[in-house]
């Protein structure tokens, strides 16, 4: 008899779908475009640049035909700054998540648009297609699927780090620790008077949620079963009410129960 399966996505599933981020490298052999489900890849002529899917630049990694770029949020500097906003400036909130790319407008000077929205006929970007683990990408934020692509690259690409693995092991360990406290924090609010069973989870990346899921289930259903709790018991109450009432009210207007004695009948 086959076990149930887990709800969500395990951990072994979320690191496959992280595989689709594009990442940048750079090539030490010429290579043809390949045809993939999701569109043609860029043809690699060294030494220029060019973005690729993660499993595809791991592969090439692997054969030692390309190098692979790390995108600057996985720089030391960028992981220390992420990390002392989120204990310093913001303890009880998530950094916030990569900002959406944006193009200026050229009809309009000085003023920029993000890509994939405004206009109602493009594609609005999402991860994979967004540039979040590429060379292109900001520093000081965090990509949706950032600690399976840093797992990634340190187990695979490490010496493409630039000689900092153990301290962008050390700065991810306490990242991870970190936010995993703030995500206990987030689901004991759950309960609490007033917050209405609403958690914001903006900021949280795909490997947490997967992680956490679980945890957070399993509080929102106790917390589903004390509110039923309380619900029934006020329920019983008031009907016990009703019925006392009722019960008085019959016998004063009847002239039933202890009027009878009173009057001696």
């Amino acid at each position: 008899m086959a076990l149930p399966l887990p709800l969500g996505l395990t951990h072994s599933e979320v690191a496959f779908v992280a595989e689709m981020e594009l990442v940048t490298v750079v090539p030490r052999q010429r290579l043809e475009s390949i045809d993939l489900l999701s569109g043609k890849t860029p043809p690699l002529r060294p030494p220029h640049r060019a973005d690729l899917p993660l499993w595809l630049a791991l592969l090439l990694k692997k054969q030692r035909r390309a190098n692979i770029v790390p995108p600057p949020w996985l720089h030391p500097a960028s992981l220390a700054d992420i990390v002392h906003r989120e204990t310093k400036v913001h303890p009880h909130a998530f950094s916030e998540p990569m900002p959406t790319a944006s193009r200026a407008r050229q009809s309009q000077p000085g003023y920029a648009g993000r890509i994939g929205g405004g206009d109602s006929s493009e594609v609005i970007l999402s991860p994979p297609f967004r540039s979040n683990c590429t060379s292109a990408a900001p520093a000081g934020y965090l990509p949706y699927h950032w600690l399976e692509v840093a797992e990634a690259l340190i187990t695979h690409a490490s010496d493409d780090l630039g000689g900092n693995t153990s301290e962008i092991r050390g700065l991810l360990r306490d990242l991870v620790e970190v936010r995993a406290a703030k995500m206990r924090d987030s689901a004991e609010t759950l309960g609490a008077e007033g917050q209405g069973g609403v958690v914001s989870l903006r900021g949280v990346g795909a490997m947490e949620l997967a992680e956490n899921r679980g945890f957070v289930l399993g509080v929102v259903d106790g917390v589903r079963k004390i509110g039923g709790a309380v619900e029934t018991a006020r329920r019983e109450k008031e009907e016990e009410m009703d019925l006392g009432g009722g019960d008085g009210g019959r016998g004063g207007y009847g002239g039933d129960g202890d009027s009878d004695d009173d009057m001696g009948i």
